[in-house]
């Protein structure tokens, strides 16, 4: 199983992105797939969580009403959409299975991330 995110790039604040995740080995339609992003200096912060079982999907406070998920089957692949894209965002992101454990999201096989950076 690997989960392959893409697409990072320079932007300037302000700016939009779209991030691809391609998924080998599993089909995406049956798992909840997340994104989370490490920021040099800073903890792992997980971004979103799309929770096909029950069609929820969580964003963190972050990055809610600017980051959008969505997924397109038929290519078995996830998006992130990232739009209104501030400086604070730049690091490298990544895409993985997600799941709620205790209260809090975890994530697992990620494979590599992209590399977002924001320009002031």
């Amino acid at each position: 199983v690997q989960l392959q995110a893409s697409g990072g790039g320079l932007v300037q604040a302000g700016g939009s992105l779209r991030l691809s995740c391609a998924a080998s080995g599993l089909t995406l339609d049956n798992h909840a797939i997340g994104w989370f992003r490490q920021i040099p200096g800073k903890e792992r912060e997980g971004l979103s969580c799309n929770r096909n079982s029950d069609g929820s999907t969580y964003y963190a406070d972050s990055v809610k009403g600017r980051f959008t998920v969505s997924r397109d089957n038929a290519k078995n692949a996830e998006y992130l959409q990232m739009n209104s894209l501030k400086p604070e965002d730049t690091g490298v992101y990544y895409c993985a299975l997600c799941r709620l454990d205790l209260g809090e999201y975890e994530y697992d096989q990620w494979g590599q991330g992209t590399l977002v950076t924001v320009s002031s």
